[in-house]
């Protein structure tokens, strides 16, 4: 299917610095470079927003597995060691 793209200048001599490079043609390097970004592009805007923080929520707990259960008395107690 054909499809014309307009390019500024200092993007169209990236292009063709890259298919003389790698011996191909500027439409390879084209498709090659979409086949790579597109799916990227698409999975990141598929993330949920727990997706964003997953790398830092869970690893670690607090060691306490009545942590909403008491929530008030471990902060009371919290803060009454921070006043000492």
């Amino acid at each position: 299917m054909p499809i014309s793209v307009r390019l500024d200048k200092e993007t169209e001599a990236l292009l063709e610095q890259t298919a003389e490079a790698l011996g191909t043609s500027k439409a390879s390097v084209i498709k090659e470079s979409l086949g790579a970004y597109c799916p990227k592009a698409l999975a990141a805007k598929r993330k949920r927003p727990y997706d964003l923080i997953r790398d830092i929520s869970g690893r670690h707990g607090s060691g306490l597995g009545d942590l909403a259960i008491r929530s008030e008395e471990i902060l009371r107690d919290a803060f009454r060691r921070g006043k000492r």
